[in-house]
């Protein structure tokens, strides 16, 4: 309930006709006062004894001869309807002094000079009076008398109403409000007593209401002018309010007064953006001020202010055609904390009739520029931070990573885009540092997305892009679908391969050495300093029975190796017999005994060796399980051997043996390339040729 202050012991004795106010005493009246368009026809007596201003008015518009006054007071705060009130409180009439018309009064009354001189318990004092001991007391009268300060200005800025309505809200948001003694409102409408207790009628009934949250103010003060708003956000931050609190009071009232905040992201955030705007929507202008004006109050904390929220805004911007100072203070704050930015957010239409592609490519390239110059300061994250096994293995994201995954599913989604040239393609995809990719299969992804959409790149084009991913990063399902890929360049294709081999050998060498430490490393049990227990090591996954897991775990991992072990060993072994048997062929008694010994060598048998095959197998492997015609042989010993030549680093002397043994091993080819699943279908092409050449 609204504070309220009686003024005053007599009957209302004013009545309206129309445009004009008469005073029903029975006299008539002998001066006649116009305020807008609305005409006071009333007495001197009453007017002189309250107000020094018409006195000397009425002094100075008096007719001598019939004594007729008519005075004009077209500039008197609150207009009308304020100086009626103010003609009520002279004549004595019963006047409801309240937190909506206080301030205006009080400003009348100050136009007026209706000071103590005129008479003890002038209308200044009396305004004065409850304003500081209720209005300002209470958070609800004040926020409507600083309401009612609107239309007041600058009578109400020069009498310190304003400020005094201000601090008073400023310090009642940035305290508890249970600790004062002013009743706070659910957002129900039910009062609640500073105990927190219901009240009913301003009886405590006893009932205990719900915790006041931190945004309880909130809404109040959002109904509040653009102007009068700002003023006490600006308090409210000198007084040391949180920076969360005064994002969040900010969040609410521009989802309030800006319409363009309303709409909801491919309908998944239900009530995100779900207040209602109040009365007519603004005009472009004035929402080109008001979001320009919330811009500069938000606070620069990283964090605070919702990255949804900041996205909206700038949205709203580039539809307003805001300040390039508030777009580009927008995107500094996004660039802050883009590792909270989803791609949603990301995904800018253009508005710009002079940027033929779909999306914004040019603002998120500002926004990932800031968030780089920002990582690069000292203490940010840098490559040499953290070692690589705490990078790879860490089991959250660090920001630039998350920032990196994020811009490889913007770069997939805006590749689709026939308007989207390469350098802008490729300056968005190379903006990051190489150490922010752990994997560069998304940004394989968006690369093989982009060459799809745009098939009329040439070569040259085509290979500046695949520069950009590093081959050595992919992951074995990248590389095998990049194998296989037409869509890449040759020497990408060679490279993918080529660092595959590499990391396939890698592998097995530090399985070996893996398996070297296992044999050496023995657990050394100590006694704990205070309680005896046993120690082993300093990682907490080896104590207790962790430790049992892995010794049983690098059991099985030895005897896979010893086998994988033998295996190598056995083809390093059969692969250096075959190619000192070759060498010797440099010395041949004869062509045909040369020619023989090759044929016998490679298993090109004649007819009456095939008997003898049966009882003396070739190499094991193909030719076990896939039994060729005996005139084929020859064909299939070609392809074992290119096959564990390729295992154990042969490769050139099996394709001399090869080319000795002549076309006929382009069948072996064939039908090695239909047994084992080989990628690149492209790789055994060249190789028939070169068959087929020799």
């Amino acid at each position: 309930m609204a504070a309220c202050m009686k003024l005053g012991s007599k009957a209302d004795g004013f009545q309206r006709r129309g445009q004009a106010w008469f005073c029903t005493t029975g006299l008539p009246s002998d001066i006649v006062i116009e305020v807008d368009q609305m005409s006071f026809h009333l007495h001197k007596f009453p007017l002189l004894s309250k107000s020094g201003k018409l006195a000397r008015l009425v002094a100075e518009n008096s007719d001598e001869e019939t004594g007729a006054c008519q005075i004009q007071l077209q500039d008197i705060p609150g207009g009308a309807e304020a100086f009626e009130l103010v003609a009520k409180f002279c004549y004595g009439v019963k006047v409801e002094l309240t937190s909506a018309n206080v301030a205006a009064l009080r400003c009348a009354a100050e136009y007026l000079e209706m000071t103590e001189e005129f008479g003890e318990g002038n209308l200044i004092a009396k305004t004065e009076s409850f304003l500081n001991q209720v209005v300002l007391r209470s958070w609800k009268d004040s926020v409507r008398a600083l309401q009612s300060c609107e239309y007041l200005t600058p009578e109400a800025e020069n009498l310190g109403i304003i400020k005094r309505c201000v601090d008073s809200l400023s310090m009642k948001a940035c305290a508890d409000p249970s600790l004062f003694g002013w009743p706070m409102m659910e957002h129900h409408g039910t009062l609640q007593s500073p105990g927190g207790s219901v009240l009913w009628n301003g009886i405590s009934t006893g009932a205990r209401g719900r915790n006041a949250r931190s945004d309880w103010w909130y809404d109040d003060i959002a109904s509040l002018s653009l102007p009068l708003y700002e003023k006490v956000i600006t308090s409210m931050e000198l007084k040391g309010i949180k920076p969360e609190s005064i994002a969040g009071a900010l969040m609410h009232f521009a989802k309030k007064a800006l319409p363009g905040l309303h709409r909801r992201q491919n309908g998944r955030d239900s009530g995100s953006w779900a207040i209602v705007p109040l009365g007519v929507a603004p005009s472009e202008n004035d929402q080109r001020v008001l979001l320009e004006t919330i811009e500069s109050l938000l606070p620069m904390q990283k964090g605070v202010t919702s990255t949804r929220f900041l996205f909206g805004l700038l949205r709203t911007a580039l539809i307003l055609n805001a300040s390039s100072e508030c777009k580009s203070n927008l995107e500094r704050r996004i660039g802050m904390q883009l590792e909270q930015a989803t791609l949603d957010d990301l995904l800018m239409p253009n508005y710009s009739y002079t940027v033929e592609t779909l999306y914004d490519i040019e603002c998120v390239q500002r926004i990932l520029d800031h968030y780089i110059l920002l990582d690069q300061t000292p203490g940010a994250l840098s490559p040499h931070s953290l070692e690589d096994g705490q990078l790879v293995g860490s089991p959250s994201l660090t920001p630039m990573m998350m920032v990196s995954k994020l811009m490889d599913n913007y770069l997939a989604e805006v590749a689709p885009d026939v308007n989207l040239k390469p350098n802008k393609f490729q300056a968005l995809a190379e903006a990051l540092p190489e150490y922010s990719r752990v994997l560069d299969d998304g940004l394989y992804r968006a690369i093989d997305i982009y060459l799809k959409a745009h098939p009329w790149l040439n070569e040259q084009e085509r290979e500046r892009l695949c520069r950009i991913m590093d081959c050595q990063k992919l992951s074995l399902e990248a590389c095998t679908h990049a194998a296989q890929n037409e869509r890449l360049p040759l020497r990408v294709v060679v490279q993918v391969l080529f660092f595959e081999q590499l990391q396939l050998r890698t592998a097995i060498a530090s399985a070996f050495m893996v398996t070297d430490t296992v044999d050496t490393a023995r657990p050394v049990p100590r006694t704990g300093p205070l309680d005896g227990t046993a120690f082993t090591g300093g990682h907490p996954a080896l104590r207790g029975d962790g430790w049992a897991n892995v010794v049983r775990e690098n059991q099985v991992l030895k005897g896979d190796m010893d086998k994988m072990r033998s295996r190598v060993n056995e083809l390093e072994k059969e692969c250096t017999t075959m190619r000192h048997e070759i060498e010797k062929l440099g010395k041949p008694k004869s062509s045909f005994n040369t020619f023989g010994l090759v044929t016998s060598k490679l298993g090109c048998r004649s007819r009456s060796q095939v008997s003898t095959a049966a009882t003396n197998p070739p190499l094991g492997g193909i030719a076990e399980h896939y039994p060729l015609e005996r005139d084929q042989r020859h064909s299939s010993e070609a392809g074992r051997l290119l096959f564990r030549g390729s295992v154990g680093g042969k490769g050139s002397t099996v394709c001399r043996g090869f080319l000795l043994v002549g076309v006929d091993a382009v069948e072996g080819i064939e039908r090695l390339r239909l047994i084992h699943s080989v990628r690149s279908t492209r790789m055994w092409d060249s190789l028939r040729s070169l068959l087929l050449v020799s």
